[in-house]
């Protein structure tokens, strides 16, 4: 995927509690860093999750594949790009973390999300029309 082709990207500094013991980002921390990607995308795009819960919609994981490239150190800071679309009764992000200095690729992620609107499993249409302009 080239650059130009992400509909949002975030700005995010390492925290040295973020580093193993080996000095590196501890996987784990990847998850929140592409979770933080993926609130702030929908926020910024007009609809936080603190509005779809208001509205009875719960967005939930259903499976999320990460590819790690190149380890983050302290100091480093990333570039967490995001785009999105629909499959079915899916919503699939594509993720890429890059370091904003050296351009290498950190991670790689397909996130797959889907969406509960009154406790129920949806097709989600009410997100779809939300974020249609993003699909």
């Amino acid at each position: 995927m080239e650059n130009n082709d992400y509909i949002y990207t975030l700005e995010i500094a390492v925290r040295d509690y973020e580093l193993d013991s080996e000095g590196i980002v501890n996987n784990a921390n990847y998850l929140h860093y592409l979770e933080l990607t993926r609130h702030e995308f929908c926020r910024r795009a007009g609809y936080s999750f603190k509005e779809m819960s208001a509205d009875g919609i719960i967005p939930v994981l259903s499976r999320v594949e990460i590819d790690y490239k190149t380890p983050l150190r302290s100091g480093d800071v990333m570039l967490s790009s995001l785009w999105v679309e629909k499959k079915g009764v899916r919503f699939v992000f594509h993720q890429d973390i890059r370091n904003k200095y050296t351009g290498e690729m950190a991670v790689s992620a397909v996130v797959s999300v889907v969406s509960l609107e009154d406790g129920r499993l949806s097709r989600g249409e009410k997100l779809f029309e939300k974020f249609e302009k993003w699909l």
